[in-house]
């Protein structure tokens, strides 16, 4: 956060929160209660490792189904091959792609439209 020159009231979008946070490190929380749903702490926390567990599952979800896509679309070992190489040539390019946006928008919202993309078609499988 940017100083605040003397005689000036700090602006913040919460004056209390439902957790013990430190002031000095900007209001960043200095507990973990896992069953605790307020924002903007544990709100953040609880959605964060569960977008880190759809990505997780996302991105390991079609190696145990490659035997059934194998043999459904009749692929050959050469074609599997060719995708793999695809899909990793297309994580570098979307690194290379995410990081400009990242550093414009934040994390948060471009992680939300990549995961409500990446699940339809995991969802389909």
């Amino acid at each position: 956060m940017s100083e605040v020159q003397s005689g000036q009231a700090e602006i913040k979008k919460y004056q209390t929160y439902a957790l013990n946070v430190d002031p000095l490190q900007d209001d960043k929380a200095t507990e973990i209660k896992l069953c605790n749903f307020s924002r903007p702490h544990m709100r953040a926390f609880h959605c964060s490792w569960f977008c880190f567990f759809t990505a997780f599952f996302i991105w390991f979800a079609i190696a145990p189904l490659m035997p059934e896509i194998k043999t459904t679309l009749g692929l050959t070992k050469q074609q599997i091959w060719t995708s793999n190489i695809c899909s990793v040539a297309g994580t570098i390019f979307m690194r290379f792609v995410n990081g400009p946006i990242c550093d414009k928008y934040g994390a948060r919202i471009p992680m939300g439209f990549i995961l409500v993309g990446a699940s339809i078609p995991c969802a389909m499988t």
